[in-house]
């Protein structure tokens, strides 16, 4: 289906990587080929976002949201960064603001909720599986907004120093320290958590 699409006069570009290729494309008018960018990246971008706002539904909304903007933007982006880089920042800036909105949300959600336990026996392993994620998620939750986004994007989505240089625009040096100390803090606080 795609397979003249990637016939290009090399003359006129200089292309990196795949992306560049079909962000090029896309530009030029080739609809197809941010598809082929959408279907390439979705899952990390959904994953991203999940890793912030904890809820699948608000994930996949924001996921589509950046893709929307994405490729309203696409002529606007420049090759400082790969396109998946650019893709991150957007879906880090939705996400930002759907924090935002949600915690003004979730003090009246608070109030009216009640817990309802499973009358469904979990097995053993699933029961400290789950506990240990909810720990992990207690302690990024606890952690300042800062040091919560480095550990996602370098320790869970595994970005480059230059990369998250990038996205949060700040020094690569500053994104060191900043991972040092967050780390830190994370440990200290997972450490209480396990003693509970």
């Amino acid at each position: 289906m795609f397979e003249g699409l990637f016939i290009v006069e090399s003359k006129n570009f200089n292309f990196k990587d795949e992306d560049i290729k079909l962000v090029e494309l896309c530009k030029n008018g080739h609809k197809e080929s941010f598809e082929i960018l959408v279907k390439k990246h979705q899952k990390n971008v959904i994953n991203f976002a999940y890793r912030i706002l904890e809820n699948f539904e608000d994930a996949c909304d924001i996921a589509q949201e950046a893709f929307f903007i994405a490729y309203k933007k696409i002529k606007t982006f420049k090759e400082e960064a790969k396109f998946s880089t650019w893709l991150y920042k957007i879906t880090l800036n939705l996400s930002r603001n759907q924090l935002k909105k949600k915690k003004k949300e979730k003090y009246l959600e608070s109030i009216n909720n009640q817990n309802l336990s499973s009358k469904t026996p979990i097995p053993t392993d699933e029961i400290e599986k789950e506990e240990l994620r909810k720990k992990i998620s207690n302690c990024l939750n606890l952690l300042n907004e800062e040091f919560k986004e480095i550990i996602i994007l370098r320790d869970i989505e595994g970005l480059s120093y230059e990369e998250i240089a990038y996205l949060l625009k700040i020094p690569e040096g500053t994104v060191k320290s900043r991972l040092a100390r967050a780390r830190e803090s994370f440990i200290e606080k997972f450490e209480k958590l396990r003693r509970i």
